[in-house]
């Protein structure tokens, strides 16, 4: 395990549990917004915490915390995960997983194990335009392969999107529309906001927050539009 990161509370990570979340090193993609770049780039990794170090903080934390999220970076491209995460669910805690979709050969027996409870999944982009947001190529089979597993396994899920400069209005509908048709029935917009150490300001202007809740809100069971400003139009919802 390369591990990259701890984060030892958080109350807004796994919905509804008191959790520490895990970042994991390296990832496939290589995002124009992404936050988390040392975790991402190679050149931009810090030592990683051993993963006995982990573990004896989890233990310590039973009781106090019930949740665990796994992020990164991309966890599935690490080897031995399922190993870590068969030792964090013996501890009793339930497992958020968080994933780009790129590796459902490895999600899929994770989940028939057991070893997750509740999956958070960014869709990217529209299908056709997965490359130039991703900033790679990408089987988009195994995207549409990874969201059948996560639709089908019973667990609690939701798809989000980060709405950045790069997308438009008509990508965000088109993508509702993907998802729908793919039987997805948890989808989240966050609008992107600016970080420390950004070169460039991604944020989508002002999107017509109001018509993409209307969209959101006849498509899906679970919705919401995270990261607004205004009070007002901090949406969330069921259906």
């Amino acid at each position: 395990m390369t591990i990259g990161g701890l984060q030892k509370f958080s109350l807004i990570d796994y919905p509804g549990k008191i959790s520490a979340i895990v970042f994991m090193q390296g990832c496939n993609f290589r995002c124009a917004y992404c936050y988390n770049r040392e975790l991402v780039c190679p050149h931009l990794f810090k030592e990683p915490i051993p993963e006995n170090e982990i573990l004896s903080f989890l233990d310590s934390r039973k009781g106090l915390l019930n949740g665990v999220v796994v992020t990164g970076g991309e966890p599935l491209l690490q080897d031995d995960l399922g190993e870590f995460l068969g030792q964090v669910k013996a501890m009793g805690y339930q497992i958020k997983l968080d994933t780009n979709g790129s590796r459902p050969d490895r999600l899929e027996p994770l989940i028939s194990k057991g070893l997750v409870d509740y999956m958070a999944m960014d869709y990217k982009a529209p299908l056709s335009r997965y490359p130039g947001v991703t900033g790679v190529e990408i089987d988009k089979e195994r995207i549409r392969r990874s969201i059948e597993v996560i639709t089908g396994s019973g667990l609690s899920y939701e798809m989000r999107t980060t709405v950045f400069s790069g997308l438009e209005m008509s990508d965000l509908l088109d993508m509702m529309m993907e998802l729908q048709s793919m039987n997805v029935e948890s989808y989240f917009l966050q609008l992107f906001k600016p970080f420390l150490g950004c070169k460039e300001d991604l944020s989508p202007g002002y999107p017509d927050i109001e018509y993409l809740y209307e969209n959101l809100l006849c498509r899906f069971l679970r919705y919401g539009i995270r990261n607004t400003n205004k009070e007002a139009y901090k949406y969330a919802g069921h259906r």
